[in-house]
């Protein structure tokens, strides 16, 4: 008999770490992409309400090489950066972000560390069974009253390896 609660590790760990070769991979590539317009307004419209509510504490799960993390440091704001490739978090460091590498299923911080949490589409690597948890898990880091920005996009009802994905390994998404 199969046990499946061994399983579901072993599939994830899988996930996880084709996701992590496929992001090293890509790292300098994605670095050096030029950000969306609208990326742009979204970041500046959440650092004005970051502001307007008093947020200092922020962090970024799935940071990537740290576009969004060195915007909002520089609006003042006391970033933090995770992210599953240790490539990209070492081009955060390199931008003087905070960086950890960390599995955002699994995060390693106390209940009520940061003010606000931003991930734009990140989560969207999670399975869908894993998706409360981690929100779950989100929303014990945060201190009261703290502000999650969620930014997911790209597909909808597909769980799976995305057979068209130009990365090497090909990602996994869940929408």
């Amino acid at each position: 008999m199969v046990n499946e609660n061994k399983i579901k590790p072993m599939i994830n760990k899988s996930i996880r770490g084709a996701l992590r070769e496929s992001y090293d991979l890509n790292a300098q590539k994605r670095d050096s992409a030029v950000t969306e317009e609208w990326k742009i307004e979204e970041r500046s419209k959440l650092s004005s309400l970051f502001q307007q509510e008093d947020k200092r504490s922020l962090l970024e799960i799935g940071s990537g090489p740290g576009r969004d993390s060195k915007f909002f440091q520089d609006q003042g704001f006391e970033v933090v950066c995770i992210d599953l490739s240790p490539e990209m978090v070492k081009i955060c460091r390199q931008k003087g972000l905070a960086a950890q590498v960390m599995d955002m299923a699994d995060l390693q911080f106390p209940a009520s560390s940061f003010d606000a949490v931003y991930s734009l589409n990140s989560l969207l690597h999670l399975s869908k069974a894993e998706f409360p948890t981690v929100l779950s898990r989100i929303n014990e880091i945060m201190k009261p009253s703290g502000l999650f920005y969620l930014g997911m996009y790209g597909g909808h009802d597909f769980e799976g390896v995305w057979e068209d994905d130009t990365y090497t390994p090909k990602r996994f998404f869940s929408y």
